[in-house]
C-alpha cells in the first residue's frame, strides 16, 4: 500500500485508534503534534548542558520542511478521540538520509528501499502502553520500506531499548551540528513479524 492509499486510513489496537495520514492532512495537527513532542521530551524545552535551546520551534520548523518530501507519512495514536502520541516519516535515498560520512559504513542492501523515520513521541501518561509499538508497525505498514533507520540521542535509554526490540541496530554515530546521535538501521518486517 502506498502512502497515498494510506492516508486516512485506521487500525485499531486494543484500546487506541491509529490513524494514517499524508501531509496534506497532517499539516493542520501541527498545534498537536508540537504539544505531544514537548511533553514527551521536556529535555529539549530548556537549555542544554552546552548552553543551547532545544525548542518546540525546531520541531515545527523541522515538520515543516518534511511534509515536502514525497510519500510523507503521519501515523497517529488516538484513544477516545484524543491525540496521545504520533510518529512519522517518508522514503528517502541512503545519501539524503546517512550522508557522505555514514553512507560507506551502510550495508549495500541497507541503500535500497529506505524509509527515515523521523520522529516519534507519545504523551507521557500513554507511555510503556505499546503505543509506540503500534505507531511504528503502521508507518512502516504504510510506506512500505525494506529498510528503516532513525536517529536517537545515546542517552535515550528507554528509546533505545524499544527500538531495539523493533529490530533496530547500531549503524555509526551521526553528526548533527555539535549534536551527536545514534544512528540505527532495520530491516523493515511485515505485519506478521516476517523479514
Amino acid at each position: 500500500m502506498s502512502p497515498t492509499e494510506a492516508t486516512g486510513s485506521r487500525a485499531v489496537g486494543d484500546e487506541f485508534e491509529i490513524r494514517v495520514h499524508g501531509a496534506g492532512q497532517s499539516k493542520p495537527l501541527v498545534d498537536a503534534l508540537a504539544d505531544i513532542w514537548a511533553d514527551a521530551h521536556p529535555e529539549f524545552g530548556a537549555r542544554g548542558e552546552d548552553g543551547r535551546v532545544r525548542s518546540v520551534d525546531a520541531f515545527r520548523r523541522q515538520i515543516d520542511g518534511h511534509f515536502r518530501h514525497r510519500g510523507f507519512t503521519l501515523a497517529a495514536a488516538y484513544e477516545a478521540g484524543t491525540l496521545v502520541g504520533f510518529g512519522y516519516g517518508f522514503p528517502c535515498t541512503a545519501e539524503y538520509w546517512y550522508g557522505e560520512e555514514l553512507l560507506p559504513r551502510i550495508p549495500a542492501e541497507a541503500r535500497e528501499g529506505l524509509m527515515g523515520l523521523c520522529e516519534g513521541a507519545v504523551r507521557p501518561p500513554w507511555q510503556s502502553r505499546g503505543i509506540g509499538t503500534l505507531l511504528h508497525e503502521r508507518l512502516v505498514q504504510a510506506v512500505s520500506p525494506r529498510w528503516t533507520s532513525l536517529l536517537v540521542s545515546p542517552a535515550n535509554t528507554r528509546g533505545r531499548a524499544l527500538y531495539e526490540r523493533l529490530g533496530y541496530r547500531y549503524a555509526g554515530p551521526y553528526r548533527n551540528g555539535d549534536d551527536t546521535y545514534d544512528l540505527l538501521i532495520a530491516r523493515a518486517r511485515t505485519p506478521q513479524g516476517a523479514a
